[in-house]
C-alpha cells in the first residue's frame, strides 16, 4: 500500500494516515531517507508554513523543505551529509529543533527483552519519559508499552496536543513504543495519543510510568528529573536490617498525611510535613510511621488505594524531591517509614490503564477476573509476565528511591481468592478447579523474593484477613514470604469486647482469650487502623461504652493491653490523643483537644507504652516467639481480669493484669514466677494519664506459699497494670537494668 521511503513523492493513501493520525510506521516515511539525488528529508508539521535545514555543527543553511503535496508535510533533498536541524516557522514565532525522525532506536535489545518477560526491575528509567543526551542533543525519550496499538504518539505542551506530529517506533518484540523528543527537559506536561486496534482513537492516556504527574484532578504526566538528593542516611541504612528484625520493637504511626493538619485549609508540602510530623512522633516514640498510599491517585476519596501512576508521589504534597527530603529526614531522627502500597486493582478512569491500548492489557478481560465489584475498580491481571514485572518495579522503585525501608500491601485477601466478595456463577476458578487465584499467589511470591534480594531488611507486610495459610512462611517453605500480616483477628475480637457494656464482658471472655490459640501462626502486626475509624465506625473512643470518662478508662486499657500482647504494633493517627470525631480525610485532625487534659493523658499513655516497649525485651523479643507468652490468669471471667506474662530468655519478665469492669478489685491475687519486690510501671488509671488513681504502691513484695510465688494487688477500675521485678530474688535468671 505504501511506496518505499526513497520515492520523493507520498502515494495519498500515507498522506491520508499522516493527516488523520493513523500511520503505524512514522519513521518509513518522515526523517532522513536515500532520496534520488542525495538525502531526503521530510517532515509533518501541520500548522507550519515554512521549514529550512541548517547544520547542526554550525548552523549553515543547507536547504529548505517545500510543502508540496499536503499542507504541514515539507519534503526536501539535502546533499550534505552533515547532521542537521530545523528552523520551522510557525504563525506564533520560530522554533529551532533537531529531527525527531533523525535518531535511531535507543531501548536496547536485553532491555525489550526483559520486559516482554517481566524481568527488568528498573522500568521507572527504562519506560516513561527519561531526559538523555543523544549524539550531544539533550531531549527526552518517550516510552510505552502497548502491542496491540495500532499506533502511538506522544502529545504535550510541546506539539500543541496535536497528536500528528510525534507519532512513535514501535519495537516490536517487546511491544513498546519510543521516540526521542530533542529540547525537552524536565517539567514538560504529557500524555500518550493512542489508536486501538479496531482504528477506534482511545481517550489521552496518562503515563503509568510516570515519576512525577499534575496534581488532580488535573491528569497530565509530568517529565521528571531525577530526585538528585544526597543522602545522609548511611547510618540507618547500615544498622536498618537488625532494627527491623522479628525480635526488635516495631510501634507503627499509620497516618495520611492529607489529613494529618491542614493549613489554612491547604495541603501541607514535604518540608511542612518534615517540620511538623517527625518531631512530634519522635515526642510519641513510635519506630516507624506508614504512610496510607503516596502513588497518584484520581481520586482523594479512595485515600491513595486506587493509584493510576505507581511510580509518581502524589502532587498533593510536592516533588518527589521533597519526599526524600523527608524520608531522609526521618532516617536521622531515628524512625522508619513504611509506605501503603496497592497492587491490587487500579480505578477504571478513561485517561488510565483501563484498555490502555484499546485492548485489556493491564487488567484481566472478563469481568468475572478484572472487575471488583465492591469498589468498582480493575483488577490487574496477575497472570501477564509484563504486568507483574510492572508491579514489582513500582515496588523497588519506592523502596530505592526514597529508602522507604517497608511496604503494607494493600487488600491481599482480594488478590488471593477469584471468588472475593462475588456470588455464586460471577467469578472463574482456576485451572484446577479451585477458588484460590494462582496467578496472584505466584506474583506475591516473587514480589517477597525480588524484594528481598534487592532490598535485605526491607519489611513486606500483608493486610490479608483470612486464614489463608502462611503468609509470613517463606517462599521456598511454601508460604506468601511477607514479613509480617495484620492480625485481623485480634482487632475485631477486641473491639467487640471493649465495645461491650462491661456487664456483659463476663460472657464474651473468649474474645480476648481465644486470639492466643493463633498468635503465633503466623508474625503479627496488631492494627488499630484507619479503617477502624471511617465509614461510620466512628472513632476508637467513640467504640467504647459508658460516660466520657469510662470511654477513657475504657481506650486506655485497651492500649495498655495492645502494647504488652505479642506483636508489633499500629495505631492510626488520631488515636494517640482519643480524636473523638470518625476521620474524615478532607479535614485535619482535632488537635484542640491536646488543650484538655483528659486527651494529653491518652497522649502521655502512648508515649509511655512506646518507651516501656523499646527498653523491655520481655515486650518485644517474644513478639512471635510462643515462649515469650504465659498466661498468669486466664479464666477468671466472673471478674473480667486477664493477666499475663511477656518473657525475653534471661531478661525481666513483663505482667500485665487487667480489671475490665468498672470495680475496683482489692487484695486480688495473680501467681508470678518470682519472688521479692515488684514494681509498677504502667497504671492506666494513674491520674497523669486522666485516670482516678487507684491502685498500689509504686511496688508490691511477691510471697511465697506452697502454690508459688504471688502478688496481691488492688486493680483499679476499667484499667491495666504492667509491672516488673526489681530484683532477682527467687530467679534462676538476671533482672532486666
Amino acid at each position: 500500500m505504501f511506496e518505499k521511503p526513497n520515492a520523493a513523492a507520498l502515494a495519498p493513501a500515507i498522506i491520508h494516515a499522516l493527516e488523520t493520525a493513523t500511520h503505524a510506521d512514522p519513521f518509513a516515511v518522515l526523517g532522513p531517507h536515500e532520496g534520488p539525488r542525495g538525502r531526503l528529508i521530510r517532515a509533518f508539521l501541520p500548522g507550519a508554513f515554512r521549514v529550512e535545514v541548517r547544520s547542526r555543527a554550525n548552523r549553515a543553511r543547507l536547504g529548505e523543505l517545500d510543502q508540496a503535496q499536503a499542507l504541514g508535510l515539507f519534503t526536501g533533498e539535502v546533499r550534505s551529509p552533515d547532521p542537521y536541524l530545523f528552523i520551522i516557522h510557525w504563525p506564533g514565532g520560530v522554533q529551532e529543533t533537531e529531527d525527531p525522525y533523525g535518531f535511531g532506536p535507543l531501548l536496547g535489545e536485553f532491555d525489550l527483552h526483559l520486559i516482554h518477560e517481566g524481568r527488568h526491575r528498573n522500568l521507572a528509567f527504562c519506560l516513561g519519559a527519561q531526559e538523555m543526551t543523544v549524539d550531544g542533543i539533550a531531549g527526552v525519550r518517550f516510552a510505552t508499552w502497548a502491542p496491540n496499538a495500532r499506533r502511538v504518539a506522544v502529545v504535550g505542551d510541546f506539539n500543541g496536543w496535536d497528536n500528528r506530529r510525534h507519532p512513535m517506533r514501535l519495537r516490536h518484540a517487546a511491544g513498546v513504543w519510543e521516540i526521542f523528543v530533542p529540547r525537552l527537559r524536565a517539567g514538560e506536561r504529557y500524555k500518550f495519543a493512542i489508536l486501538a486496534p479496531d482504528g477506534t482513537h482511545l481517550p489521552l492516556k496518562a503515563d503509568p510510568y510516570a515519576r512525577k504527574t499534575e496534581l488532580p484532578p488535573a491528569t497530565a504526566s509530568i517529565v521528571a528529573s531525577k530526585i538528585g538528593h544526597t543522602w545522609r542516611d548511611a547510618d540507618w541504612m547500615d544498622k536498618r536490617a537488625a532494627r527491623q528484625r522479628a525480635d526488635a520493637p516495631l510501634s507503627i504511626y499509620e497516618m495520611q498525611a492529607a489529613s494529618w493538619l491542614r493549613p489554612d485549609g491547604h495541603y501541607m508540602d514535604w518540608d511542612q510535613i518534615t517540620e511538623k510530623v517527625i518531631p512530634y512522633v519522635a515526642m510519641l516514640d513510635f519506630t516507624h510511621i506508614e504512610l496510607l498510599p503516596l502513588a497518584e491517585h484520581p481520586f482523594g476519596g479512595s485515600w491513595g488505594y486506587q493509584p493510576l501512576s505507581l511510580f509518581a508521589p502524589t502532587g498533593r504534597h510536592g516533588d518527589p524531591q521533597g519526599l526524600a527530603r523527608f524520608v531522609d529526614a526521618c532516617h536521622q531522627a531515628g524512625i522508619g517509614v513504611i509506605l501503603d502500597w496497592a497492587p491490587a486493582h487500579f480505578p477504571n478512569d478513561a485517561h488510565g490503564m483501563i484498555r490502555f491500548d484499546g485492548t485489556a492489557l493491564y487488567e484481566y478481560a472478563d469481568p468475572r477476573e478484572g472487575r471488583h465489584r465492591d469498589w468498582n475498580t480493575v483488577i490487574y491481571n496477575f497472570g501477564r509476565h509484563e504486568v507483574r514485572g510492572f508491579l514489582i518495579a513500582s515496588a523497588l522503585y519506592w523502596l530505592g528511591q526514597f529508602h522507604i525501608d517497608g511496604l503494607r500491601v494493600d487488600a491481599v485477601s482480594s488478590m488471593l481468592y477469584r471468588d472475593y466478595s462475588r456470588p455464586h456463577g460471577e467469578w472463574l476458578p482456576n485451572r484446577h478447579g479451585g477458588r484460590e487465584n494462582l496467578e496472584a499467589v505466584e506474583f506475591l511470591q516473587q514480589a517477597n523474593l525480588t524484594i528481598g534480594e534487592h532490598f535485605p531488611g526491607v519489611i513486606v507486610i500483608a493486610e490479608e484477613s483470612t486464614t489463608w495459610p502462611g503468609v509470613t512462611t517463606q517462599v521456598q517453605d511454601g508460604g506468601l514470604g511477607f514479613a509480617y500480616k495484620w492480625n485481623m483477628g485480634w482487632m475485631n475480637d477486641t473491639l467487640r469486647y471493649l465495645a461491650r457494656d462491661p456487664i456483659h464482658r463476663a460472657h464474651h471472655h473468649g474474645d480476648i482469650t481465644f486470639g492466643l490459640t493463633y498468635a503465633y501462626s503466623e508474625r503479627y502486626v496488631l492494627p488499630l487502623s484507619h479503617d477502624e475509624v471511617v465509614h461510620g465506625k466512628g472513632s476508637l473512643i467513640g467504640k467504647m461504652p459508658g460516660d466520657d470518662g469510662q470511654r477513657r478508662a475504657n481506650l486506655r486499657a485497651l492500649y495498655a493491653m495492645m502494647w504488652a500482647y505479642p506483636g508489633k504494633k499500629l495505631l492510626f493517627m488520631g488515636g494517640e490523643f482519643a480524636q473523638q470525631r470518625e476521620w474524615n480525610h478532607d479535614g485535619q485532625l482535632d488537635w484542640r483537644l491536646l488543650e484538655d487534659p483528659a486527651h494529653i493523658g491518652i497522649f502521655a499513655l502512648v508515649r509511655d507504652l512506646n518507651h516501656l516497649y523499646k527498653t523491655e525485651p520481655a515486650l518485644h523479643r517474644g513478639d512471635c516467639d510462643p515462649d515469650g507468652f504465659e498466661w498468669s490468669i486466664v479464666d477468671d471471667s466472673r471478674n473480667s481480669v486477664f493477666a499475663w506474662l511477656r518473657k525475653a530468655g534471661d531478661d525481666a519478665p513483663l505482667l500485665m493484669v487487667a480489671n475490665m469492669t468498672p470495680v475496683p478489685r482489692d487484695a486480688y491475687r495473680v501467681p508470678v514466677p518470682r519472688s521479692g519486690l515488684w514494681q509498677q510501671v504502667i497504671n492506666t488509671d494513674a491520674a497523669i494519664y486522666g485516670g482516678s488513681d487507684i491502685g498500689d504502691a509504686a511496688s508490691v513484695m511477691a510471697r511465697t506459699d506452697v502454690s508459688g510465688h504471688s502478688i496481691t494487688l488492688r486493680l483499679p477500675p476499667l484499667a491495666a497494670l504492667i509491672l516488673r521485678p526489681t530484683d532477682d530474688a527467687g530467679s534462676t535468671g538476671r533482672p532486666h537494668d
